[in-house]
């Protein structure tokens, strides 16, 4: 059975996150082949295109990681209707320099969890230009757009069983158009 590594990109730095917790348990709702990492991106420095040619140990890094996926899991927050400053940083610094970008060809997902109603839409729109341009193929549906409220997880970080549900169709989803994606690469 072939195994699938998908790096896990969360938009926030914060140790409490939301979207950390939220990444966590949709994590463990993963089919048996299917395995996610965490791609640290709180250490890169900001981009600079003068760095191009010597890029921090940190980037070079994160490029490895995401190089050596089968896929990304973006979990982004929304800060004032767009993605979070160290997210487009990581982004920026993994696509340069020009030519020499990580995430080309890389099936994404994009989902996130906020305290606003409509949960993290705005970003979410905002990440999926990026990652068009990027020439990401992303998946499209079901969105998955999440309010941070009280019954959101059951005991133990899992999901409450409505939610569960819900988020076990949409992984189940990434994992079959992942595969397909790599199927059709071969």
């Amino acid at each position: 059975m072939a195994r699938y590594r998908i790096a896990t990109i969360v938009g926030s730095l914060r140790a409490g996150s939301f979207n950390r917790q939220f990444a966590d348990a949709l994590i463990r709702l993963a089919a048996d082949d299917f395995e996610f990492f965490h791609a640290g991106i709180g250490d890169l420095p900001l981009y600079d295109q003068d760095q191009d040619d010597h890029q921090a140990e940190s980037v070079q890094r994160l490029k490895r990681e995401v190089r050596g996926s089968n896929g990304v899991l973006f979990v982004t927050p929304e800060y004032n209707r767009a993605v979070p400053g160290v997210l487009k940083n990581a982004i920026d610094n993994a696509s340069r320099p020009y030519g020499d970008s990580a995430w080309k060809g890389k099936p994404a997902a994009v989902v996130g969890v906020s305290v606003g109603a409509i949960g993290t839409a705005v970003a979410q729109a905002a990440l999926r230009q990026c990652l068009d341009y990027l020439d990401m193929p992303t998946l499209g549906q079901p969105e998955v757009y999440i309010q941070q409220k009280d019954g959101l997880y059951a005991a133990h970080g899992a999901f409450n069983p409505d939610t569960r549900d819900f988020l076990q169709g949409w992984m189940d989803t990434y994992a079959a158009w992942v595969r397909k994606i790599d199927a059709d690469a071969r």
